[in-house]
């Protein structure tokens, strides 16, 4: 009941994500309106975060989440009707929309109820979950289509496992009901007063205390400090993780490689990041946040400043391959990150609210980092594009050796 609606949302949505491109080639757009339709589903889930936060605020996880798969089924029929590019565009930004409430449902839900001891390693797998299905839903639609040619066929695909979802949310056990709330805020301080944090960066024990409930734009005024500071770190790892689905197949199309051995080389990448997604978790139960994110950035950084200076070499191809694996092992060292650092600094009583605004800080960071490579592409070159991406990573490794110790400090 906690890991199985976001594993059947993401293999669902993992399965159409590749579609939206072709089919928004067959209404008629070309290259550079295709990828604008396809980062709709980004946008929407980048404006669907703060209503998600209200609406777990005052409706609860199981409630939004079960309205939320009603909705995404709503999307996916008009994504077999449309005939319109416009339409079919407003489809794909409503899925996003509302995937954001199944991510922030269930990120609220663990914040509150995870104790701290193995707060981390809950959440990495939560991110793991995400992972595996955003990795197997391809794979599902390939062979959907091998079998039946038809687009649709994955679309159904999906909107079975929202069913099942929507079932599973709405008639299985509660989760809520069945965890007490607390359990994951008992050994730390009410992160309602940042400025407190902010002054000593001490940890409290003790009792919580009740907090009132305030509206989503209360919350991101009353805690703008740690969302300027640390919120802008952890947006600065969310932009190096989206470079880096954007450069790697970039960089094998500028060094002429084929579209076989590009996918390897992502592949590979991909396997990596995988498999290392608990290890995070573990890492930062055991060690503190810190011995997490920092060693991620610093990886990711050191492979965006080398592979820019690789590009005229002749080995040019080795070097892709070797530091692509290199920002693999740091992508997967920083699974469950930006949800741990989220959950550490939210309120304990109630989190929704203040995780809208983190969520809508961090994937503004990753929406925003493809168009930063784009830009600097067409100024200069690629390389001048990874290289920044490479600055990046390191500006945001030095915020997080300044704000993680203030604001997360290492407890017992």
């Amino acid at each position: 009941m906690i890991y199985g609606p976001t594993l059947l949302f993401a293999v669902g949505e993992g399965a159409v994500i590749p579609l939206i491109p072709v089919i928004a080639d067959r209404l008629g757009a070309d290259v550079a309106v295709a990828a604008l339709v396809a980062a709709a589903l980004v946008v929407g889930q980048l404006c669907g975060n703060i209503p998600a936060g209200w609406a777990v605020a005052r409706f609860g996880e199981r409630v939004t989440m079960g309205v939320a798969g009603i909705v995404v089924l709503a999307g996916l029929v008009g994504i077999v009707l449309a005939q319109s590019l416009a339409f079919f565009t407003g489809a794909v930004f409503l899925i996003g929309f509302c995937a954001a409430s199944f991510a922030l449902a269930r990120h609220s839900f663990m914040t509150t109820r995870v104790p701290l001891t193995f707060r981390a390693r809950a959440l990495s797998l939560l991110g793991g979950t995400f992972r595996l299905g955003m990795f197997v839903g391809p794979f599902i639609s390939a062979a959907l289509l091998a079998v039946l040619g038809t687009e649709t066929a994955s679309i159904v695909f999906f909107a079975v496992c929202q069913i099942a979802t929507i079932l599973l949310v709405f008639f299985g056990p509660d989760p809520e009901k069945a965890v007490p709330v607390g359990a994951g805020s008992a050994t730390r301080r009410d992160a309602g007063d940042s400025r407190d944090a902010e002054d000593t960066g001490e940890p409290v024990t003790g009792s919580i205390p009740t907090v009132e409930r305030v509206g989503v734009f209360r919350t991101m005024w009353r805690y703008r400090g740690v969302l300027a500071r640390l919120g802008l770190a952890a947006s600065s790892l969310s932009a190096v993780r989206s470079a880096r689905q954007v450069v790697l197949p970039l960089w094998g199309v500028s060094l002429g490689l084929d579209a076989g051995t590009i996918a390897v080389v992502v592949g590979v990448s991909g396997a990596i990041d995988f498999a290392l997604f608990y290890a995070s978790g573990q890492v930062m139960d055991r060690f503190g946040r810190l011995w997490a994110a920092l060693p991620a950035m610093v990886l990711m950084g050191a492979g965006f400043f080398a592979l820019s200076v690789t590009h005229e070499l002749s080995s040019a191809a080795m070097w892709y391959a070797m530091f692509a694996a290199v920002l693999g092992v740091g992508n997967g060292l920083s699974s469950g990150i930006l949800l741990t650092l989220g959950a550490d600094v939210a309120p304990p009583s109630d989190p929704a609210a203040f995780l809208g605004s983190w969520r809508t800080l961090t994937d503004a960071g990753g929406a925003v980092a493809p168009l930063i490579v784009s830009a600097l592409t067409a100024v200069a070159s690629l390389s001048v594009g990874v290289g920044a991406m490479g600055l990046i990573a390191v500006l945001g490794a030095a915020g997080f050796i300044r704000w993680v110790p203030r604001y997360v400090p290492r407890t017992r």
